[in-house]
């Protein structure tokens, strides 16, 4: 079906008629993308290594504030997802997690999900009314991990945030956060360091180059970087990474070039902080916020922190980090994603094997 406008006197449009015209244009676009979103028409081919989004996905005009408003209308709440396609923690989240009963029903009612690539084009209206592409604004959000994701309140306030990949039963903990409205009572952080129990071997692991207690964490002048290690006696992804990651050769190399040393998240030793302040372990773990064991956070000589880790890494990813601290790569390349592609190019042109996961 076809319209017909008539030009006004003269051959010119009025005012009126431009108005009524843009306003029937604008109606169009938005049949056409709704039409492609019932079709599952992507504008663009995807590429050999694109992640299928499970359905719960909404398909939006991407103004979060339009978008927490329609969440809330429905008795949900907004998760922004930030990915990419070939990302294995992202393959993780979307085809592990998302496909377990017990989640997707979690998801299905209590969340609304809508999805944003970390290198995509599309212009994303933010919550202070800029408009962005997603690669511009998942860098303005300091997005340096995939999956990230952001989870909003009623009047569009971001309340948890989630660094990296969560397995299973941590990923139930933080939907239960958000969904039980919990924000009120306590911080994504405080609940998340004791909500999830799990078999672990019920010691800390040490190793040999750990800094030796009383830690004292501050430095002054050009000291050498520091990689603060956050773990706890029941944390299972510690066990696991002091038994895999942190026994090979090249991380053993990278950590050589660190300062290096381990808090208990709920420890009580005395600590002098990064920032010079005495107080116990578990104090600095609050102050730091951390809501996942084991976190790894990295703070150039000044005591500044560069990045952080706070979800589940397997070694490739955790020996980037390190050395995209270490090497000052950071200071030059702001994006750790592109460091960490670039990096694991070049060990491939070097004849190493590359593991994702």
């Amino acid at each position: 079906m076809y319209a017909t406008y008539r030009v006004g006197l003269h051959g010119r449009w009025r005012p009126d008629e431009i108005s009524g015209l843009m306003m029937r244009l604008a109606a169009l676009l938005r049949l056409a993308l709704l039409l492609l979103a019932a079709t599952g028409v992507r504008a663009a081919e995807p590429s050999p290594h694109a992640l299928e989004l499970p359905g719960v996905f909404k398909e939006t005009f991407l103004d979060i504030r339009a978008d927490a408003r329609d969440a809330a209308r429905a008795g949900k709440r907004l998760m922004l997802y930030f990915g990419q396609d070939g990302c294995p923690y992202c393959k993780r989240l979307l085809h592990d997690n998302l496909r377990q009963k017990d989640i997707a029903e979690r998801v299905e009612k209590h969340l609304y999900p809508v999805a944003l690539n970390i290198w995509g084009d599309r212009e994303v209206t933010w919550l202070d009314g800029t408009v962005a592409s997603e690669k511009a604004l998942a860098a303005r959000l300091k997005v340096q991990f995939t999956p990230t994701l952001l989870f909003f309140d009623e009047s569009a306030r971001v309340i948890a945030r989630i660094n990296g990949y969560y397995p299973p039963h941590r990923f139930r903990a933080a939907i239960d956060y958000v969904a039980g409205r919990m924000e009120s009572r306590s911080s994504f952080a405080d609940y998340m360091r004791s909500a999830v129990k799990e078999p672990a071997s019920g010691k800390l692991n040490d190793q040999p180059f750990f800094l030796r207690p009383p830690l004292q964490l501050a430095r002054a002048g050009n000291a050498r970087p520091l990689a603060l290690f956050v773990e706890q006696v029941a944390c299972q992804a510690c066990d696991e990474m002091h038994a895999g990651a942190l026994q090979t050769a090249e991380t053993r190399r990278l950590l050589t070039r660190v300062d290096a040393a381990r808090i208990d998240l709920f420890g009580s030793a005395a600590v002098v902080g990064p920032d010079g302040k005495r107080s116990t372990e578990g104090e600095l773990a609050q102050a730091l916020q951390i809501a996942y064991t084991p976190s790894l956070l990295l703070f150039d000589g000044e005591r500044r922190e560069v990045l952080r880790i706070e979800g589940y890494v397997r070694a490739l990813h955790l020996q980037s980090a390190l050395d995209y601290v270490a090497s000052g790569a950071y200071r030059t390349q702001p994006s750790f994603q592109r460091f960490l592609q670039q990096r694991a190019e070049r060990l491939r042109k070097q004849g190493a094997e590359v593991r994702l996961w």
